[in-house]
Parts: C-alpha cells; sequence; structure tokens
C-alpha cells in the first residue's frame, strides 16, 4: 500500500490517559478520525508506551477499549517519549510511501510533542489535531500548569514552530482533517 498520509495516535492507554482531561471527547474524535482515514485507505498506527509503569501485555498498557481499533491496523512499540526513537515507525511510515503525519493521542507535553518534532526533523510533513491530544494537570516544582495550558501550548508549538525548508507542519482541529485531499 501506497499513500500520502498516515494517522498515529500516541500511548492513549489506559495508565496513560487515566488521569487526563475530556477523554470521552477525545475518544470520540479519535474514532472519527480512524474512520475517516480508513475510508480513505490512510494507514492507522497505534503507537503503545511499554514501560515499568504500564508493561507490554498488561492491564496498564492495553489501548482504552473504547476506541475503534482493528486487527489490520499498523501497532508500533516504543519505551521513549520520541515515538522514532529505537522503534521502526520511520521504516514503516517509508515502506507505506506515507510523507504527511496527522498526530493524535496522550500526552501533550511529553510523547505528542516530541514525536511531532521529531517527525519534522525527520523530513515528513506533520498535522497536530488540535482537539484530538490531552494530558493532565502538571507540577514541575515550581511550576503549576494546568492540562488546558499545556494543551493549549503545544497546540501554539504545533502551528507556529513548523516553518521548515523542506517539509512543513501545522495544526489543526479534527473537522479540518479531510483525507480526501492534501492537508499541507
Amino acid at each position: 500500500m501506497t499513500c500520502e498520509s498516515a494517522l498515529i495516535i500516541i500511548d492513549f492507554q489506559n495508565a496513560v490517559v487515566r488521569d487526563c482531561v475530556d477523554v470521552p471527547a477525545i475518544i470520540e474524535r479519535l474514532n472519527l478520525l480512524t474512520g475517516r482515514a480508513r475510508e480513505h485507505q490512510v494507514p492507522v498506527i497505534w503507537v503503545q508506551d511499554d514501560d515499568e509503569g504500564h508493561s507490554k501485555g498488561s492491564d496498564a498498557w492495553r489501548l482504552d477499549k473504547r476506541l475503534d481499533v482493528r486487527e489490520d491496523d499498523i501497532f508500533s512499540d516504543k519505551r521513549y517519549g520520541d515515538a522514532f526513537a529505537e522503534t521502526s515507525l520511520q521504516r514503516t511510515l517509508e515502506s507505506l510511501g506515507a510523507t504527511t503525519l496527522v498526530i493524535a493521542g496522550a500526552q501533550s507535553a511529553a510523547c505528542i510533542r516530541c514525536t511531532w518534532h521529531s517527525a519534522l526533523l525527520r523530513g515528513f510533513n506533520t498535522v497536530l489535531v488540535t482537539d484530538a491530544h490531552t494530558t493532565e494537570d502538571m507540577n514541575y516544582g515550581e511550576y503549576e500548569l494546568s492540562a488546558k495550558q499545556i494543551i493549549d501550548f503545544t497546540n501554539l508549538y504545533a502551528q507556529y514552530g513548523s516553518e521548515w525548508p523542506a517539509n512543513r507542519g501545522t495544526a489543526l482541529p479534527t473537522d479540518s482533517i479531510d483525507f480526501a485531499k492534501p492537508l499541507l
């Protein structure tokens, strides 16, 4: 299969989204996105983090059961915030012919932002789905950030930190994702 786009949903696992905001609404949007992707033969890739807090095969590691996950989707395990680090994700995307990645999932300040940026550095066009990623309130020592602040900053980062010589990135809401035409 050769495609221009691929939908990548990162870490929407039981342990990862347990304390995240707006999870039911985001699941609805993720299911809408997966349906649109499949309708246009765009691959759906589920990335799952495998670490000591949610080791592979455990209930904590499993994807949220409300997601529309199919056996013929593509699955990629990772151990770092960057879904490309020491994984086969780049080779998989290259074998599919994907040049534009649509990224959603959890958590906004870490794996989402890290993977989005890494994809740009690796030459992919990237689209962050602004209303289909989530996180939880976080405390960084003297800094306390609400989930909303983190999500808003991540969206801003994707929208305005995306000028690269050979590829582009942006941030779009679910309603603007149309796999029938070029996204960038």
